[in-house]
């Protein structure tokens, strides 16, 4: 998508060189703006605001311009982007889609008359968005002309006046002409009121076109970007019903479109059904092999547990003639401590295997029962 930074930057150096050419004129129309303030104000005020106007109408394409691009690239970040207020149809029918669990990274597809009816929607907004623009400069014509009939009224009434005031019963003629040209200063105010007004009118209209034709180009720009992406999202009908004058019932073809989707739907969950299949199996696996581990960790304890009563039996006799000799020395006491503190660590590390293992043994047990849970939730 084309961001519209070029057209603003277009339009900020436009109204950049008129405003030099003010600066220059200055001293100019600063002498012809006192010929009529109130409605040269008038003007420039209205152009001002015509000037904000179409500055906002291109800055407000740039929301819609990073949501689609987040759509068409990044659609799971969509949460994290304004909800765009043109393209608000759209994030509508994306947000019903993720409703009814057919969002994702998919396919985005329409049929021919969403998408017709997707992009009217869009052109109207568009063209209701640039309707006051074009009100504005119309106005400022208006307020040209309304400047110029009421200048040239009061220089119709000002040379009525200087003409019925002419009287030659004197026969001085230089007071004649001083008279005259008293009476000459109406007219020429008229004139000024007239031609001011006009003067500003036709500038103002001048940049606002400007700045309208701008605008346009950067929202049909946007306008056919979007048409030529979702012509390729498009999905035409085909087949019998595609073929002929087109009189196919309006009801067969919703029935049409929603056995699309539906079938579309269906292939999303036994996509991820199948995923959810392969990740159990695995969990399985996983499962049978850390059980087959722990049946040899629970093997080898009992063969150390064995190995541990044989010990015990082999010196219980040993153990019961050092008991029944009297005074036995230092080194027999100290050996028969040795033995005893080696067999209670034999048995300490026994019970602890013994634990472990019989943990792990339920920790394997309790994922073995939530997985087939899980695989028995699934839908056939």
């Amino acid at each position: 998508m084309t961001r519209p930074t070029i057209y603003l930057v277009r339009m900020v150096v436009f109204l950049a060189i008129v405003g030099g050419v003010v600066a220059v004129l200055s001293p100019v129309l600063i002498h012809i703006f006192d010929n009529n303030p109130v409605l040269n104000s008038l003007i420039l005020a209205i152009l001002l605001m015509g000037i904000v106007w179409n500055l906002r109408q291109v800055i407000k394409l740039s929301p819609e311009v990073t949501w689609l691009e987040t759509f068409q690239t990044q659609r799971n970040r969509l949460a994290t982007v304004a909800t765009p207020r043109l393209l608000a149809p759209m994030a509508s029918m994306m947000a019903a889609r993720e409703e009814h669990g057919r969002g994702g990274q998919g396919r985005f597809t329409l049929s021919a008359t969403s998408m017709r009816s997707l992009l009217d929607g869009i052109s109207s907004r568009l063209d209701e968005s640039r309707e006051l623009s074009r009100y504005m400069t119309g106005l400022l014509i208006f307020l040209g002309l309304l400047g110029t009939f009421w200048g040239l009224l009061k220089t119709v009434s000002a040379v009525s006046d200087v003409i019925n005031g002419m009287t030659l019963g004197t026969g001085d003629i230089n007071q004649m002409f001083e008279h005259l040209k008293a009476g000459l200063a109406g007219p020429l105010n008229g004139m000024g009121t007239a031609f001011s007004a006009s003067m500003y009118g036709l500038a103002g209209a001048l940049v606002l076109g400007f700045l309208d034709l701008t605008a346009g180009q950067a929202q049909n720009r946007f306008f056919n970007e979007l048409e030529e992406w979702l012509a390729g999202q498009t999905r035409l009908a085909s087949g019998a019903l595609a073929e002929g004058d087109g009189s196919v019932p309006v009801y067969v073809q919703a029935l049409l479109e929603q056995t699309a989707e539906n079938m579309e739907g269906l292939q999303h969950i036994l996509t991820r059904g199948e995923e959810s299949r392969m990740q159990a199996n695995q969990a399985v696996m996983h499962l049978n092999e850390r059980i087959g581990a722990l049946a040899d960790t629970m093997r080898a304890n009992q063969q150390l547990m064995l190995r541990i009563a044989e010990t015990q039996t082999a010196l219980a006799p040993a153990l019961q003639r050092l008991g029944d000799m009297q005074g036995g020395d230092d080194v027999a006491r100290a050996h028969l401590r040795n033995i005893e503190i080696y067999l209670q660590r034999l048995l300490a590390e026994a019970e602890q295997g013994r634990v472990q293992s019989t943990a792990e043994l339920r920790n394997d047990l309790r994922i073995l029962t939530r997985t087939v849970a899980a695989l028995a939730e699934e839908p056939r």
